[in-house]
């Protein structure tokens, strides 16, 4: 696989922008092929089926899991499953294209055990305040919903260790900007 692109994965607490940093690399970077995630939870408002997930049936999700279909996938604050189709990821790769990642710590997890030499970078939010603030201003959730997001995100941020490299999300076109700098750097060394 001579000429293969190193993936990335971009991963972070739950309302720290990793969605909003993707679409700002899919609208300004077109080399950047970003994978789209299969999900069983129903559409928020303006989202697009195969552009921003590929929304599925349990059913559905159950057969791709079972055919090895998913490079990594999980069942996320207990609700919803979402997982990365396999094909679409090896595809980009091997065509030489920067290929990224937006998935959440668990699946970065799943990842890291399959694709080690990927780079994982890690989304942070410039403060915990700025999170909620994010995660509540967001009003997708009912309160319940947020307190578990909330419970999630304070177990996520002490996974920032776990990453080659930390994007703090202050702002949303330096962060996406950085991120794809970081792509297209083929020397960057991974943390020990």
């Amino acid at each position: 696989m001579s000429g293969a692109s190193r993936l990335t994965v971009l991963a972070g607490p739950t309302a720290v922008g990793k969605g909003t940093v993707a679409a700002y690399v899919r609208e300004h970077h077109p080399d950047v092929w970003l994978s789209v995630s299969a999900t069983t939870r129903r559409p928020r408002p303006g989202e697009v089926d195969g552009t921003h997930y590929h929304f599925v049936s349990n059913e559905e999700f159950g057969r791709m899991v079972d055919h090895g279909e998913l490079l990594e996938w999980a069942t996320v604050h207990g609700r919803a499953q979402y997982g990365t189709p396999r094909a679409p990821v090896e595809a980009a790769l091997a065509a030489g294209r920067p290929a990224l990642l937006e998935i959440d710590l668990q699946g970065a997890r799943q990842v890291r055990e399959t694709m080690p030499d990927a780079l994982f970078v890690f989304l942070a939010p410039p403060s915990w305040d700025e999170l909620v603030r994010r995660l509540v201003g967001r009003g997708t959730e009912t309160p319940e919903e947020r307190e578990v997001r909330l419970t999630t995100a304070r177990a996520e941020l002490a996974a920032a260790e776990e990453f080659d490299v930390t994007i703090v999300n202050d702002d949303v076109q330096r962060a996406a900007d950085e991120l794809v700098s970081l792509m297209r750097t083929p020397t960057l060394t991974k943390r020990d």
